[in-house]
């Protein structure tokens, strides 16, 4: 009590209820008794002492229901029902205390009347902040840009209540559009819903409008790009709030506005995931993450981290990413054990002693080369990292009884004409062929990632910066693509699903063309292609495809207890011939024989056919390869 009578604000809300108390009880005397003016005299004390009594014990009651706490310029729905519980107790306050103390008769008319009209006046009271700041809010308004919120339901109603009563000068919102056709013709808030989707365009141009907002968290992709559309053609700005995967992930909350990205136009679905395997997958477990300064084991690492493991071991040789995401761990997750290797996974004992000493429970090998031109310039670069170098780390995994092992692959290994995807195509049947016996290996095919480090749409950025030209391979060249944070949430999901072999098909959606993407982005930045922005077409590098695929010949695509994650069959494991090929393959790589890798490369895998028979060999020298890998085990074992 000592703080409200300190707080001004708070003390000029009791004074007026002290008002609102008296003046209830002096209208429901008046209203009683025909305003007879002798009812507050000596003749009827009784409403004397209900109007001393009311006067104590309603700003106590009030206090203790946190009616002084409330910031009412937001006042809701929920602060009225606290109003309504208080005034309540009151009531029944006021008749415990009158017949506790045995008082003369109490006038029940006039409790109840004083009653209704505290509550009518206590309740004014509190509303005419918020009334203040949503009247002078609405003509400040008009000020802003005039802007059209699409979308008329929760999130539409709830954003437009955020811009009012923060007196958001930048939009002036004159209209939603909704294709609900009940909601045509209705007003939310004073603003009307102004017709469906299909009448934007007519709509904008008749009113003058300048911002389009979208408040519909579940627009898909092809509707985000139909509105895109018609905000290009008419020169308005286009803004959005988060998705729900966004906001899933506690990225964002609903009420953000923000600029569309590309990400939107592709409108990826929120990825629906079992938490509760997860959490037994991860949780006080000891997990390793090897490529761990990629984009993906980057993400892999501070989704792990989410579910609080025993201890998570992110390795990589890329000192300086590694340095970034472990400062960055760190900060959001202070209690993880955590643990920073530097290290490189071609060197044999050094990964030897590091799973040896670690003992992960979980291993996600997400190292790989993986840019095309360049392994098809360094092919012996490539089956050392993505083949040898993983058979040695799932070899090592085994021998320490590590429980789970997903390898992470990419859609360039189906049909192979490229080093790079003939490499992750071999890792798959590496995973197929490996023995099991306490290790369960498992593999993951996606397509491209948005945003991954050295992928197209930051190259793009980077381009439209400097001023351009943009630069496409070809204009119909095709990619599937998803979201970084989505990829690597179907991934944790398919390590917690798998049993033992399994190649695992993330579900990617259509294809995009890459050269639409780029327009996308030039426009997105504000900017005309042809005038502000050139787009140039440089042809298909070394290895690269025109289109890539998701599934090869013969394989088949099974559905899971996740809609997005399928089962890939038809991936068969290496025979006896598949191991004696292999360990040509790995002869010719150690000794530097890069025409003789090559055709070994294409003997282990027969579906590789390769563009580019461009190999000019800028090798490690074979002194160095020897000594970084002398001995595959396996390949041994197999004789």
């Amino acid at each position: 009590m000592v703080e409200l009578i300190r707080n001004r604000k708070r003390l000029a809300f009791l004074a007026g209820d002290l008002a609102a108390i008296f003046l209830a009880n002096v209208l429901a005397v008046a209203l009683r008794f025909d305003f007879d003016t002798s009812a507050f005299g000596i003749r009827d004390y009784r409403n004397l002492e209900l109007l001393v009594a009311d006067l104590i014990l309603t700003p106590l009651v009030f206090y203790l229901g946190g009616l002084y706490q409330g910031f009412w310029r937001y006042a809701g729905l929920n602060d009225l029902i606290r109003l309504l519980r208080a005034v309540g107790f009151r009531t029944v306050g006021l008749i415990v205390a009158f017949y506790l103390f045995s008082l003369p008769g109490l006038s029940r008319a006039v409790l109840v009347m004083s009653t209704v009209l505290l509550l009518l006046l206590a309740g004014a009271l509190r509303l005419v902040p918020r009334f203040h700041s949503e009247f002078f809010a609405t003509r400040r308004s008009g000020s802003g840009a005039r802007t059209l919120i699409l979308g008329a339901g929760d999130t539409g109603e709830s954003l437009l209540r955020e811009l009012r009563k923060t007196a958001h000068v930048d939009f002036d919102v004159v209209g939603f559009i909704d294709d609900d056709p009940d909601k045509s013709g209705l007003k939310i808030h004073g603003v009307p819903v102004l017709g469906p989707m299909a009448r934007l365009e007519g709509i904008a141009v008749a009113l003058g409008v300048r911002e389009v907002i979208i408040a519909i968290p579940d627009a898909s992709g092809a509707t985000r790009q139909r509105i895109f559309a018609v905000c290009r053609r008419l020169g308005v700005r286009f803004k959005t709030i988060p998705t729900r995967g966004e906001v899933a992930r506690g990225a964002a909350r609903l009420s953000q506005i923000r600029p569309v990205d590309v990400e939107d136009l592709l409108g990826r679905g929120v990825v629906n995931l079992d938490q509760q395997v997860l959490r037994q997958s991860f949780s006080d477990r000891r997990v390793l993450v090897t490529g761990a300064a990629g984009s993906i084991g980057r993400e892999l690492a501070l989704q792990v981290a989410s579910y609080r493991p025993e201890e998570l071991v992110v390795l990589d040789r890329n000192e300086n990413n590694l340095f970034y995401l472990e400062a960055d761990l760190r900060s959001r997750f202070p209690d993880l054990t955590l643990r920073v290797v530097v290290g490189d996974i071609l060197d044999p004992l050094r990964m030897a002693d590091l799973i040896g000493s670690v003992r992960p429970h979980v291993l996600f090998h997400a190292a790989a080369y993986k840019h095309v031109p360049l392994m098809e310039e360094n092919p012996l670069e490539a089956i050392k990292n993505n083949v040898l170098a993983s058979l040695q780390i799932a070899e090592i995994a085994e021998t320490h009884g590590v429980e789970r092992f997903l390898y992470v692959s990419t859609d360039k290994a189906v049909r192979p004409t490229s080093v790079m995807g003939a490499t992750k195509r071999l890792g798959e049947r590496l995973v197929k062929s490996m023995p099991g016996e306490r290790t369960r290996f498992m593999a993951v095919r996606f397509g491209n990632v948005l945003g991954s480090d050295g992928s197209v749409i930051p190259t793009f950025r980077r381009q439209i910066a400097a001023g351009g030209p943009v630069t496409v391979t070809h204009p119909e060249a095709t990619r599937f693509f998803m979201t970084i944070p989505e990829a690597v949430q179907l991934v944790l999901m398919a390590a917690a699903m798998g049993e033992r072999g399994e190649i695992f098909l993330l579900r990617m959606g259509e294809a995009v063309r890459i050269v639409d993407l780029a327009r996308n982005l030039i426009e997105l930045s504000g900017l005309k292609v042809g005038e502000d922005i050139q787009i140039t077409f440089t042809g298909l590098r070394p290895g690269e495809k025109l289109h890539e695929e998701l599934q090869g010949e013969g394989e088949e695509a099974l559905p899971t207890s996740n809609d997005k994650i399928l089962i890939l069959t038809g991936i068969n494991p290496l025979d006896d011939k598949g191991w004696r090929r292999l360990r040509v393959l790995q002869q010719a790589t150690l000794e530097g024989r890069v025409a003789d890798a090559v055709a070994a490369l294409q003997e282990v895998v027969p579906d590789y056919h390769p563009l580019s028979q461009s190999h000019p060999g800028r090798q490690t020298p074979k002194a160095r390869v020897v000594e970084i890998s002398k001995r595959l085990p396996i390949l041994d074992a197999q004789g």
